[in-house]
């Protein structure tokens, strides 16, 4: 396969994770009776632009259908974050009621909820019919589709250039990056600002965030390979921040490089350095990880096995795509943990792909009373032990990432 950014042929391998179902392809109680379709998941790392790639084998229509099960408002962390950045972007951008702001993979409308309610015109491009009915249902216009270049120009053609676009944990999900950021160039106003939020490659080296890792993220990015792809589609990093989402993400300002006039501020330079340092531009800097994933894989499996000789019961809470990942590489089954709690009642009643546990609501893990339960979502797990502990639940807290805890 060749690099999807820069075409060179990708030799470099960073990780191989078997095979899996994708993430979201939750099963329903008919489907367990059928075969489930499996893809290998392995990340290449392309050494003349060092874009983290997943090789190509699932079709972006195929991972994102109308009933894709993840909507962003269930998470209350994640509504605080928006409603923090919305508020952030006003300020510092001077937006008003002559402004509007696009939010690319809008999904419920989870951001755009809080633009709306400042009363800045805008509207969100989602292409799973789910997410984007959930959004319309707020009031939100709502565009169901999948973002690029070519619908990059028509909106701007129709008098719908945005002074101000967000893209939250998106870019790694399209499988052509050079249209998709193409489409930021062609439908910014001149000096419209478009910032881009995703987990950091960095942090997920360092923090052996494999389960991060699976078919709908096509690519796993750096300000080190970001900062030539968004200049070869037309865009210039002008800042770059730090945020703690997602167990550590990047948030990276944009401009146009034709008329964009921000000056770039010092924390670029800083962070471009400390991934250099980290090696992030040399075959070095990846080394290791498929060790480190697997040592974290054998001693969640070890203590699961641990825990059913002494007659434990296990549980998990979150039955997120990082999760699939994790269970799916481990090979864990229902012997191993029961069911998987889920506040969404789209997953409700349903299967976690692969592994076949079953989905549940909290009453389950509430009445049942389990010694562990393990937080798949682990970045949540300060959100979800201050939920269940309030609830009533009293047993034990596990996270198998960066290593095993149990608390």
């Amino acid at each position: 396969m060749n690099c999807r950014h820069c075409a060179a042929r990708l030799k470099l391998e960073l990780i191989d994770l078997g095979s899996s179902p994708p993430s979201n392809a939750y099963l329903s109680a008919e489907g367990l009776h059928g075969p489930e379709k499996t893809y290998p998941l392995k990340v290449m790392i392309c050494e003349r632009c060092w874009l983290a790639q997943t090789l190509d084998f699932a079709q972006a229509e195929e991972l994102f259908s109308a009933e894709y099960a993840y909507f962003s408002s269930f998470s209350t962390t994640w509504l605080q974050h928006a409603e923090r950045y919305v508020a952030d972007m006003v300020e510092r951008f001077h937006l008003d009621r002559d402004s509007r702001v696009v939010e690319v993979a809008s999904n419920d409308g989870y951001l755009l909820q809080y633009v709306k309610a400042s009363g800045i015109s805008c509207f969100g491009i989602e292409p799973t019919a789910s997410t984007a009915r959930a959004a319309r249902e707020k009031g939100i216009e709502t565009l169901e589709t999948f973002f690029g270049a070519e619908l990059g120009v028509s909106l701007a053609v129709a008098g719908k250039q945005a002074d101000l676009m967000a893209a939250n944990n998106v870019l790694a999900h399209v499988p052509d990056i050079n249209d998709f950021l193409s489409g930021f160039t062609n439908l910014l106003k001149p000096d419209g600002v478009a910032t881009f939020e995703f987990p950091h490659l960095l942090r997920l080296l360092e923090q052996n965030q494999f389960d991060t890792i699976y078919h709908e993220h096509f690519s796993y990015l750096s300000l080190t390979a970001l900062e030539t792809i968004f200049r070869h589609n037309g865009l210039s990093v002008f800042d770059a921040e730090e945020i703690s989402t997602h167990g550590g993400s990047l948030r990276v300002f944009t401009q146009r490089v034709a008329s964009g006039g921000r000056v770039v501020t010092d924390h670029v330079g800083r962070l471009l350095e400390r991934e250099t340092a980290a090696g992030l531009a040399s075959a070095a800097g990846y080394g290791g990880f498929q060790s480190r994933s697997e040592r974290v894989k054998d001693d969640l499996l070890a203590f699961l096995i641990e825990a059913k000789r002494q007659g434990k019961r296990v549980a998990a809470y979150g039955a997120a795509a990082k999760g699939n990942t994790l269970l799916n590489f481990a090979g864990i089954r229902r012997d191993l943990i029961a069911y998987v709690v889920d506040l969404n009642p789209a997953k409700q009643d349903k299967y976690m792909p692969g592994s076949r546990i079953p989905i549940v609501d909290e009453a389950r893990l509430l009445a049942d009373r389990p010694e562990y339960v393990v937080i798949l979502p682990w970045n949540l797990k300060s959100e979800v032990m201050s939920q269940l502990r309030q609830a009533g639940f009293v047993g034990r807290f596990v996270t198998a990432i960066p290593a095993i805890e149990i608390v």
